[in-house]
C-alpha cells in the first residue's frame, strides 16, 4: 500500500485513466468489428461510411494515447484494403 500522498494519488489517477483507456478501446473494438461486418454483409456505400466512422474512432483513441500510432494505422490499412477488395470484387 502506499504511504505517500504523492502516491495515493498517482494510484488514484492510474485507476480513472485506465477506466478511461478501457472504453476508449471498447469504444474502437466496435467501431471495427461494425465496420469489417458491414465490408462482409451490406453494400459498399454502408461498407465505406463504416469504415469511414471507425477510422475517426481509431484516430481519437490513437491521439489520447490509449493505442499507439502504429496500431492505429494498421488498423486503419487493413480495413481499408479489405474495403478495396470488396469494391474491386463487386
Amino acid at each position: 500500500m502506499a504511504h505517500t500522498v504523492s502516491a495515493r494519488k498517482r494510484i488514484r489517477q492510474n485507476a480513472s485513466h485506465r477506466a478511461r483507456n478501457r472504453w476508449r478501446k471498447g469504444q474502437l473494438r466496435d467501431a471495427v468489428k461494425e465496420a469489417r461486418e458491414r465490408i462482409a454483409h451490406s453494400t459498399v456505400e454502408e461498407a465505406a461510411d463504416a469504415v469511414r466512422a471507425a477510422c475517426s474512432v481509431i484516430d481519437r483513441v490513437a491521439s489520447n494515447g490509449a493505442i499507439h500510432k502504429n496500431t492505429a494505422a494498421r488498423t486503419k490499412s487493413r480495413l481499408s484494403a479489405k474495403l478495396k477488395a470488396r469494391k474491386t470484387a463487386g
